[in-house]
Parts: structure tokens; C-alpha cells; sequence
């Protein structure tokens, strides 16, 4: 199956994403509805539950196969890739985890999700200093910035492979190079681009990202990366019978963890949301992540010059294509955000309502690459249609 298939044959569109057949979704960067094959896989297990042991019911090379899939997806070894749920459940273990010495600091984006935030603010009760990056426009963040505001007692630093609001994707594979040059680890929040661009981990120590937004996956199915050289200085921050070895479920006098990454995972796996994963993760090799961000570019560059004539505003009109998402954050400064939100609800075109620090509001729209071009026509309409109302300030 492909992109182009799938855009000009509405009947295999609507079998393959269900979703279509009632609503424009327009929100993937938020939780996504799920494709009929990975709410058909989860199905068809939770049948199965219901006749045995559900752990017995899928077999162990079936979460090695996931493991690979989440891997290649990354360019990384199957013996990096953990499954331990949300992004936030990822990215603590790895705030935590890790030792520091004193005067070490830690740098984050304040603006970033609070989920590769909060993580790292916490180090302050042990004694590390929590460094916000400092950036002259909301979610732009350049190599130089970083580079400029670390230096050698700086640990790690941690930002997102794209800003949730505005949709900039800074430059990893640079900014992790130049932090490694400094003998620093970096650590992402990939959930917003994994499945939508490839997010590679040549220059990344530690990655996290759920499955519930552009992978098309179920919630509390992430993905972790952990580099492997780093596994032993990376201490796992729960323990259980399935990250211990316990032969025969005995405790043993010494605590000797599973090879690789599976260290991270203490107890029962959440097979049902793996096995959406490994769905999901099938689909996304299918299609091609290369093939899906170029989609999801040829939409954006289209959308936003309709959406800027419709009278409205968008944060980062003037991004570098390399730093470009298809995360779009429209306003306009004269008109209620939140009424237009609702309003596009009502006409079944689903977009998310996101706000800055400064209280500024936006309607976020983040299309995925099933959402057809006569779709986003029906959103520049229902746009034009609300911006020639009578101001609402």
C-alpha cells in the first residue's frame, strides 16, 4: 500500500482509517484515532486473551520482531529499544537514572512539553542546576543557541525533535554531534516527529516517544532508546521479575539485570498495546517514513499560503524547509482562538487549541499523510467562512 493509493481510492482510505469515513482529523500531534489493521491486531489478541494465558498467547520472537521494527525505525539495535509506555515514564528513567556530580548542570527548554521538562527540574532536589535555554522566538532552537549556553560542567542537555506548538524541528544529528564533541549527552522527546520524519539516533544517547501520535499507534506503547555503551552507567530506576534475573521466579542475592535495554522493563509488558505497536510499526514501513514526511511537507507547503490568504496568522512562516513539520499553528490576533476551534468541531474538522506562555492562543493542525487534499480544502473554507464573521474581541 502507498500514499498514492491510499489518497486516490477513497473506498480503501476510508476500510484502512476508519476515522475518515465520519471526520477531517487534523490533530495527530495530539492522540491520534487508530488504523483498522492496528485496532484490528489489538482486537484480534484481546480474543485471544479470553481462551488462556495472555503472555503465552503471544509468543517472545513477536516482541523481538517489535523490537526490530522500533530499531530500524531509528537506526538503532534491537538491544537499545525498551518498551516502557508513555514518553514521560521514558524520559523520568532517564533524568533519574543518571549520576552527577557536583556543580553539574542540566540544560532544557522551558517551553518544550512539560514531559521533557519536569523530568529534569527535579535534579535541582539532588543538588544538579537546571539551565533554561534561552531563544528569541518560541520553539526555534538552533545549534548555535545550545552550544552557546553549555559548557564543561554541562551533563546533558534535552529538548524535543519538534516543538508542539510551533513545528519547528531542530537540527539533532548537528546539535548532538557538537554536544558529543563536548563530552555531552543528549537525551530527546521524540514523540513528534517518530513515524511523521525520520528520527534517527547517530547522535542521540537517549530517546523516548509514545505511539499514540504520528506513529498511529495506542496509548502507553513507547518507544526507548538507550544507547548501548551507556546501559551500565544508565541505572534502572524500577526492579521487578522481568528486568532481574529470577530463574524459576526466585530472588536472587545479587541483583544481575536482562542484556541490553530490557533492564528497563520491571514487570508484565502491556502486550495489548504492544501488539498495536508492532501493527503500527509495520504500517510505517510499509508506507515509508521517507515517503510520509515528504507528504507531509507537499501539504504544508501548500496549506499554508491558503491559510495565510484566509486572513489568518502562522507562528514560523519564515522556518529554513530542513527545520519545516506538519505541525501548523494558525491565529489571528483580532478573533477568539478558542471560538474557532469549536466552530471547526461542529463542522466535524478536528484541530487541537494550544497556548504559549504569554497567553497567546492557536489552533494547532497537524494532518497526516491519509488526510486528502480536498480535506484541507473543507478546513481553508470553514477558515474563510469564520474570519468573514463580525470580530469576536
Amino acid at each position: 500500500m502507498t500514499i498514492s493509493e491510499i489518497l486516490s481510492d477513497e473506498a480503501l482510505r476510508q476500510r484502512e482509517f476508519p476515522v475518515t469515513r465520519e471526520k477531517v482529523f487534523l490533530a495527530h500531534a495530539g492522540v491520534c484515532p487508530l488504523p483498522a489493521r492496528v485496532a484490528g491486531a489489538i482486537s484480534a489478541y484481546a480474543g485471544q486473551c479470553t481462551l488462556g494465558d495472555q503472555e503465552t498467547l503471544v509468543p517472545a520472537f513477536r516482541m523481538d520482531t517489535t523490537r526490530e521494527l522500533a530499531a530500524r525505525l531509528l537506526h538503532a539495535k534491537a538491544s537499545e529499544i525498551a518498551f516502557v509506555g508513555p514518553t514521560s515514564l521514558g524520559l523520568s528513567f532517564v533524568a533519574s537514572g543518571l549520576q552527577f556530580k557536583k556543580h553539574n548542570n542540566v540544560v532544557v527548554y522551558y517551553d518544550d512539553y512539560p514531559s521533557n521538562v519536569y523530568p529534569w527540574m527535579v535534579l535541582f532536589h539532588k543538588g544538579v542546576e537546571v539551565r533554561f535555554l534561552n531563544i528569541r522566538e518560541v520553539g526555534k532552537i538552533r545549534p548555535a543557541d545550545v552550544i552557546g549556553q553549555v559548557d564543561e560542567q554541562t551533563r546533558v542537555v534535552a529538548l524535543a525533535s519538534n516543538h508542539f506548538v510551533t513545528g519547528y524541528r531542530p537540527d539533532l544529528n548537528a546539535i548532538g554531534a557538537a554536544l558529543h564533541d563536548r563530552g555531552i549527552l543528549f537525551c530527546v522527546d521524540g514523540i513528534q516527529t517518530l513515524g511523521a520524519f525520520p528520527t534517527t539516533v547517530e547522535n542521540i544517547d537517549f530517546l523516548a516517544a509514545d505511539a499514540h501520535k504520528w506513529m498511529l499507534g495506542p496509548c502507553g506503547a513507547g518507544i526507548l532508546y538507550v544507547r548501548e555503551s551507556l546501559q551500565e552507567s544508565l541505572r534502572p530506576q524500577v526492579h521487578g521479575w522481568n528486568n532481574v534475573l529470577c530463574p524459576d521466579f526466585i530472588a536472587q542475592p545479587e541483583l544481575a539485570y536482562q542484556p541490553g535495554a530490557r533492564r528497563y522493563e520491571a514487570g508484565s509488558t502491556n502486550i495489548l498495546g504492544l501488539v498495536g505497536l508492532h501493527a503500527a510499526l509495520e504500517l510505517i514501513e510499509e508506507i515509508g517514513v521517507g515517503n510520509i514526511a515528504a507528504e507531509l511537507l507537499r501539504k504544508r507547503e501548500w496549506l499554508v499560503p491558503a491559510i495565510l490568504e484566509t486572513g489568518f496568522k502562522v507562528l514560523n512562516t519564515n522556518t529554513p524547509p530542513s527545520a519545516m513539520s506538519a505541525i501548523i499553528a494558525l491565529y489571528n490576533p483580532d478573533q477568539d482562538m478558542a471560538a474557532l476551534h469549536r466552530k471547526l468541531e461542529e463542522a466535524r474538522i478536528i484541530t487541537s487549541l494550544r497556548s504559549t506562555r504569554n497567553g497567546h492562543k492557536y489552533v494547532r493542525l497537524s494532518p497526516h499523510y491519509y488526510n486528502t487534499d480536498e480535506e484541507l480544502h473543507r478546513l481553508v473554507a470553514a477558515l474563510k467562512e469564520f474570519n468573514a464573521q463580525p470580530l469576536t474581541t
